[in-house]
């Protein structure tokens, strides 16, 4: 018997080369799948994966545009952009986000209100690697500490971007408006091309209007960056194209001149140059700063802007509607001088009140008092202006009616909105029958026909749309539409504002007469102080060019019958307005205002003396280049 074989060699060494074999092609097809997918990837799709790694490595980067410059008429700079540091983060730069934020608030002392608006930012960002802002306008300080620390900041820069400068401050912020922050309520009107690396866009003002023009083209330069997203090297650019500069008709010298003028008072102030429209002087007060909110106005500074009671940020020049009071007497004798219902000779007797037929009612004359003492006696049109007789007025509207009254005024640029280029002005409220049946659904009365013929009930005006109107009183009836910007005509769009035409029905003897009038408003006429016009008293006894004018004063509440107005028993905010308008020289006119001071009292005696002062300087000192002015000058 054979003994049992303990191995079979020829079977191990068959299963072991098989298994060689196996293991060989198993390792053979991995290589082939390797080679294959090095093929695919290195040679067929090459120039994908080399634009995704360039992708990783190279970065596109806007280089946002220089914001034009303003200027105004004399070459003053109005508005400039300075140099001012931001601290911002790229997020891909960083391994926690918000561990560089608690050490950033450590440093810092960042408000919530930064963290929040940080974190909307990042959430609206479209590209990787760009950098995020975090906090605006960093001080010398705060740049020394992010120094310091800097390697302990991944991800964080201090960068160093142009932003709007305002070098006259609240001086010129109502003329020319200002710049703010892009917000949400922005993103989805704007085309985001245009605002690659731009924070800032024109809120207000002709900053708004021009906004196109003044922003100029996004350039960019491709870039490589490291695993942090630091820039090593700059490989190519196309350099931004700066915006426009503009030219304004503002005359700086006059609007300090207007400035200081209304002092601490509540008002405003529109100077025109007739012949052009250009809009030398646009005043309002109370004013602020726009350099704060250029970089982000804290919530505390802006609550008591937006709460005062004086409302700064409001415009009174162009969205401040008010009754225009006798002011709008000298447009009511071109009316009906040019209707034929009068002529230069009419006159009527003013016992001081007039009373519709089959009315108990009396409508006062401004100097009538309880006593029953009061009117200017036999009044006809040239001394109803210049002593500003109600009575005479009463009489005339009655005689043209609220319809010829409404489209005569509409004529003017009354209830419409015809400067060229400023967003926010308001068209006023020019009534008519229609208006009232509409609006409220009620007849025209009669009496509301005598408060339009002095100015008040329904009728409301802007300061810039009084200014207009004594415009075209100074032109003898030639229309130019009021503007602000001086240069580049062509960047003005006029189908967005009403066209108006020349008064060419009006004869010159009509202009002259109307005129004649309102030069004897402020010029001596007689011995007598009922003789001379209501503001010659306090601005006319010592002017020594010839100026045309006209005041007003217009009830902010009502007197009833057989009442006495006692300003002095009134709250100072529930005073009449104090209005005054006017244009200088008599002969060819290089300057037409309004004025209107809040709650002042009277025209001539409040307002009268602020537009003298105005003129004064026009006149007088704007024949020579005005010196640069500066925050010091104005007393702030």
């Amino acid at each position: 018997m054979e003994p049992l074989a303990l191995k079979d060699h020829d079977r191990e060494s068959r299963a072991f080369f098989r298994r060689i074999m196996l293991g060989f092609s198993f390792v053979g097809l991995l290589l082939i799948v390797l080679v294959g997918r090095l093929f695919y990837l290195q040679i067929i799709q090459y120039e994908v994966f080399s634009t995704l790694s360039d992708k990783n490595r190279i970065q596109v980067q806007p280089l946002p545009p220089m914001r034009g410059l303003i200027y105004d008429k004399n070459g003053e700079l109005l508005a400039d952009n300075a140099p001012s540091f931001y601290l911002t983060v790229t997020p891909e730069a960083v391994s926690d986000l918000d561990g560089l934020l608690v050490k950033l608030d450590e440093l810092l002392e960042l408000e919530d209100s930064e963290l929040k608006a940080f974190k909307k930012r990042l959430n609206r960002r479209k590209r990787p690697f760009s950098s995020v802002p975090l906090r605006y306008k960093l001080t010398q300080k705060e740049i020394a500490r992010v120094s310091v620390d800097r390697m302990a900041l991944p991800g964080v820069q201090v960068e160093a971007r142009l932003v709007r400068r305002y070098p006259k401050g609240e001086l010129m912020v109502h003329a020319i408006g200002s710049v703010r922050r892009i917000n949400e309520d922005d993103i989805g009107s704007i085309d985001p091309i245009a605002y690659l690396g731009t924070d800032h866009l024109g809120k207000i003002g002709i900053e708004k209007y021009y906004e196109k023009d003044l922003l100029g083209k996004v350039g960019y330069q491709r870039v490589e960056i490291d695993a942090r997203g630091r820039i090593m090297k700059v490989l190519d650019s196309n350099l931004p194209s700066p915006g426009k500069n503009i030219h304004l008709h503002i005359d700086s010298g006059l609007q300090l001149a207007a400035y200081k003028a209304l002092r601490e008072r509540r008002g405003a102030v529109v100077a025109i140059d007739p012949s052009t429209g250009g809009i030398l002087a646009i005043v309002s007060k109370p004013s602020y700063d726009p350099n704060l909110f250029v970089t982000g106005i804290d919530h505390a500074s802006y609550r008591k802007l937006r709460d005062s009671r004086d409302a700064p940020l409001f415009n009174r020049a162009v969205q401040g509607q008010y009754e225009p009071g006798s002011t709008i007497k000298p447009l009511l004798g071109i009316s009906a001088l040019t209707s034929g219902l009068i002529d230069e000779d009419y006159t009527i007797d003013d016992p001081g009140w007039y009373q519709l037929p089959q009315e108990e009612r009396l409508y006062r004359d401004w100097n009538w008092k309880i006593t029953g003492e009061g009117g200017h006696g036999e009044v006809g049109l040239e001394k109803a202006i210049y002593r500003s007789c109600n009575v005479f007025f009463y009489d005339v509207s009655v005689r043209l009616g609220i319809d010829q009254i409404s489209k005569d005024l509409a004529l003017f640029g009354l209830g419409l909105n015809t400067v060229l280029d400023f967003p926010e002005a308001k068209k006023g409220l020019l009534p008519s029958r229609e208006w009232k049946e509409r609006v409220r659904g009620i007849p025209w009365y009669p009496g509301d026909t005598l408060n339009i013929g002095i100015g008040q009930g329904d009728l409301l005006v802007t300061p810039l749309q009084l200014a207009s109107a004594i415009s075209v009183v100074a032109n003898r009836g030639k229309w130019v539409a009021p503007r602000i910007l001086n240069t580049g005509s062509e960047l003005i769009e006029k189908s967005k504002v009403s066209s108006i035409e020349d008064f060419d029905h009006v004869s010159k003897r009509h202009w002259d007469f109307i005129i004649s009038a309102m030069e004897k408003v402020v010029h001596r006429n007689g011995e007598g102080l009922g003789e001379n016009g209501t503001a010659w008293a306090s601005i006319g006894q010592y002017v020594d060019y010839r100026m045309a004018g006209k005041s007003g004063t217009a009830q902010v509440v009502g007197i009833a019958q057989g009442e006495e107005y006692i300003e002095e028993e009134v709250d100072e905010r529930l005073r009449k307005h104090a209005w005054f308008v006017g244009f200088a020289p008599i002969n060819n006119p290089t300057i037409a205002l309004a004025v209107i001071v809040e709650n002042g009292g009277s025209g001539s005696e409040i307002a009268g003396p602020v537009a003298r002062s105005i003129i004064d300087y026009h006149l007088k000192q704007n024949s020579y280049k005005v010196a640069k002015l500066s925050n010091r000058d104005l007393n702030l």
